[in-house]
């Protein structure tokens, strides 16, 4: 039997990439999106779930029913957004919506599929340094840094409350890519960084669950 991952965010970037590493491998992958790309759908050994918005309740209530029964080693929350907001000039609207898919969504689909994470299954939380305060020496970007931080918060929380069911948890940088999210700025190709996560996943267990890394294995500060 195949091992199963789900990733959310899967039709694009970094999630895109992620679905087509994995299932060229041997998983057998449930791709979360709100709508799927052509590029997603020609993946093979894919079961693509559109339509989920991950801070929609409704959603993840039907992404719960629809992975009822099926053991998933793994989990990927991948699903985010980011906009730029300078003092003075702040849409809090903007602020929020950040808050509510790249803090609480993730929180959302964790707790939503907990029935099927079982001992030695893993979670991953795609996060960034720029949710790091101490590492902040440039200020800005309010709604993507604070929804970051709040997200490291909950991957911590997690990686403690799911120590005794055996499920680690896993904090991820991934780099600057070039992704649709930086208008294609980064210094690392989606697949690139993909790559360098599937092997930080690989090695992460219980002993290192709960520790933000970056994708190329340093150890990132809170």
């Amino acid at each position: 039997m195949k091992k199963c991952v789900l990733i959310t965010g899967a039709n694009r970037g970094i999630g895109l990439a992620l679905t087509e590493q994995y299932a060229s491998s041997g998983y057998y992958v449930y791709a979360i999106c709100r709508q799927a790309s052509e590029e997603l759908k020609r993946i093979a050994q894919v079961n693509v779930i559109e339509g989920i918005d991950v801070t929609d309740d409704a959603h993840i209530k039907q992404l719960k029913d629809a992975i009822a029964g099926v053991t998933l080693e793994l989990v990927i929350n991948n699903a985010g957004v980011l906009t730029q907001e300078s003092l003075g000039e702040i849409n809090y609207s903007a602020v929020e919506r950040q808050f509510l898919v790249n803090a609480l969504g993730p929180l959302k689909v964790t707790e939503a599929l907990q029935l099927s994470l079982v001992e030695g299954s893993k979670v991953a939380l795609i996060s960034s340094r720029m949710g790091s305060v101490s590492d902040n020496g440039s200020g800005g970007s309010y709604g993507y840094r604070m929804s970051k931080s709040a997200l490291n918060a909950a991957g911590k929380s997690l990686a403690i409350d799911m120590q005794a069911k055996g499920v680690a948890v896993g904090l991820f940088h991934p780099g600057f890519v070039q992704t649709e999210l930086v208008n294609n700025a980064g210094y690392v190709t989606a697949s690139q960084a993909a790559e360098q996560l599937i092997t930080r996943i690989a090695q992460l267990d219980l002993a290192s669950s709960g520790i933000f890394r970056h994708a190329n294995g340093e150890v990132l500060p809170w």
